[in-house]
């Protein structure tokens, strides 16, 4: 294994791990999640929506890691959760709520890196 590979493969599960994470606050109702999404005007019934599709996004970058033929589920479902957050960008910028722009920045960052290590590794 090389260093794009060991790259791939902990960048990919970051991702993964950190998508769990996230979508089982939003399936709970955390209480930052809550203020969070009412903040930048994400209805509260949106909430277990966006938990599947992060999910659903752990689940296909894990995928992506059990064989090489499955490594396009992966490529799909990290440019789906950069998709996402990108949209969780667009909403900060237009609500205007900057302060905590670097939550979704980094979900974003883990979902990109995912991404390109996926396609070019």
């Amino acid at each position: 294994m090389n260093g794009t590979q060991l790259a791939f493969l902990v960048v990919t599960l970051l991702t993964a791990a950190v998508n769990i994470g996230i979508a089982a606050a939003d399936l709970a109702g955390a209480r930052f999640v809550l203020a969070n999404s009412t903040e930048v005007g994400v209805p509260r019934s949106w909430l277990p929506r966006l938990a599947a599709l992060k999910l659903a996004g752990a689940a296909g970058l894990l995928l992506g890691l059990c064989d090489a033929t499955l490594r396009p589920v992966g490529a799909a479902a990290a440019c789906g959760l950069s998709l996402l957050y990108l949209g969780a960008l667009v909403f900060h910028l237009r609500a205007r709520v900057l302060y905590n722009l670097a939550f979704p920045g980094f979900y974003f960052a883990t979902a990109a890196a995912s991404l390109a290590l996926n396609v070019f590794s």
